[in-house]
């Protein structure tokens, strides 16, 4: 049993080298390990903070740019509306006047053919006056050239109503 209690027991001195060992194991892993990594996990935990500051700050912009851009949007089509509007109403208004100055040519073109028209007819009015003078002077040299009678009369009725069909 004596060899078992040789497992068993505690010696002092190894305790207190253990516990030297442990301590000094500590001490160089909380200068060499502990340390950097606590350094490096700082560092990165300061640039999760920014990164997440800067994405706010870029989300504030974005909003902020999108709510002009939809400002500037809707100014835009108001104003594409307004100057479709205006030439709506330019071109009602152009094709009003072409619409009236073709009329007033047309009443122009209309006054001109009627002024036309009755200066022919009186003209023809008067060449028929002239030729019914001279066919009336012909006839009424004819009746004193003869005497007439009635069946010379219905002839020369005839020869008028002839002459005047071949004259027109």
């Amino acid at each position: 049993m004596d060899e078992f209690l040789s497992f068993v027991t505690i010696d002092v001195w190894t305790m207190i080298m253990t516990w030297g060992n442990l301590l000094i194991l500590f001490l160089l892993m909380k200068k060499f390990l502990f340390g950097p990594v606590k350094k490096i996990m700082d560092e990165r935990q300061k640039e999760i903070e920014n990164n997440l500051t800067d994405a706010e700050n870029a989300k504030t912009d974005a909003e902020g740019l999108k709510a002009e851009y939809e400002e500037k949007l809707k100014s835009a089509k108001i104003e594409a509306d307004s100057i479709l509007t205006a030439a709506s109403r330019n071109a009602l208004l152009k094709e009003e006047a072409i619409l009236k100055e073709a009329n007033e040519k047309a009443a122009d073109i209309l006054d001109k053919a009627e002024k036309q028209i009755a200066m022919e007819k009186k003209a023809a009015l008067e060449g028929i006056k002239g030729e019914m003078s001279e066919i009336a002077t012909s006839i009424a040299a004819k009746i004193i050239e003869k005497d007439i009678n009635e069946k010379d009369h219905e002839e020369l009725i005839e020869k008028f109503i002839d002459e005047i069909g071949d004259a027109s």
